[in-house]
């Protein structure tokens, strides 16, 4: 069976969310309740085809929480967020 692709239209951007940590550095467990408020972090599997998109392909970024379209195309889970509610890029 063939794998479905994604390409999005326009100033889209397709993310694959990252799991958040959910032990501090000094070894405390946070509930999960404690992230939901935050933005969150994804990788950028691929971009719309407009001049406008300000991040690449492969590229780490924090977006809005609640933004964005969420997918599930073979088994796997996506995001699809307009390039505004991108914030910024983890380097």
């Amino acid at each position: 069976m063939r794998k479905a692709t994604i390409i999005p239209l326009g100033e889209n951007i397709l993310i694959k969310t990252l799991t958040a940590d959910q032990k501090t550095g000094s070894g405390i467990y946070l509930p999960q309740t404690a992230s939901e408020e935050k933005p969150q972090q994804g990788k950028v599997i691929a971009v719309g085809e407009s001049k406008k998109v300000s991040v690449r392909k492969n590229q780490t970024v924090i977006f809005n929480r609640y933004s964005g379209t969420e997918v599930k195309v073979d088994g796997e889970d996506y995001l699809i967020v307009k390039n505004e509610d991108v914030l910024a890029i983890v380097k």
